[in-house]
């Protein structure tokens, strides 16, 4: 009886890790995707939020487009790592992921000096937007498209005990208060038409590259940071 005790322990304990990984695994696939849509849509924001920032002569709708195309390049890190989170139990960052990382945060910190840069030619030259409409509509996109990753990924992530996807949804979250930022000043500028707010708006994205360069080196700085918070 003892035997047949034990085997059928054995047996519940087998079916509960199989049924864990099963969920795991699909857990895994969702946020797989949704670092996949984040890429895409990241890369079809930054090109439409460029070509009209360039065009209608808005600094912050252009500042914008061009923090969506660094995001690309930390999102591909995440998504590396979540890849092989698939096939392997993964307890750290690899390389390839630490230089993705490293290299965003870089990025991040010369669109920081670039849109300073910018942000003050433009109060010397006194240069006015065409128009924000643009900038309001791609901002209001933004914050409903961020707003529903960021809830997704925050769920999946605590389900997972996964800081890494974690840490990704709050910069996620950031790019939501960018888009706010965007969406504030592009209303504001189409009411009053004062080039400055468009400038202020730019400052404040501004200062959110900098925060999320500072967020990213540190992170590739961390060698031996494990990836599962236990």
């Amino acid at each position: 009886m003892v035997t047949i005790d034990l085997i059928m322990k054995k047996k519940v304990n087998t079916m509960d890790n199989l049924s864990i990984f099963k969920r795991n695994n699909s857990l895994l696939n969702i946020v797989y995707w949704l670092c996949l849509i984040t890429i895409m849509y990241n890369i079809i924001e930054g090109i439409v939020a460029l070509f009209f920032g360039f065009h209608d002569r808005t600094i912050a709708l252009f500042g914008f487009g061009l923090d969506s195309f660094v995001e690309v390049i930390s999102g591909i890190g995440i998504g590396h790592m979540i890849w092989r989170m698939k096939w392997n139990p993964v307890i750290s960052w690899d390389k390839f992921e630490r230089q993705s990382l490293f290299v965003a945060g870089i990025f991040f910190y010369i669109l920081t000096v670039g849109l300073v840069i910018g942000s003050t030619l433009i109060l010397i030259y006194n240069v006015k937007p065409n128009t924000t409409k643009i900038g309001i509509i791609i901002s209001l996109l933004s914050i409903l498209t961020t707003w529903i990753l960021f809830r997704s990924k925050s769920r999946v992530g605590r389900e997972l005990s996964l800081e890494s996807v974690l840490a990704d949804s709050d910069c996620t979250k950031t790019c939501i208060y960018m888009s706010v930022v965007l969406f504030v000043s592009s209303i504001f500028y189409n009411v009053f038409e004062i080039s400055y707010i468009d400038v202020m708006g730019c400052i404040s994205i501004a200062f959110f590259t900098f925060w999320k360069g500072k967020e990213a080196i540190e992170k590739a700085r961390g060698l031996n940071q494990n990836i599962i918070n236990r």
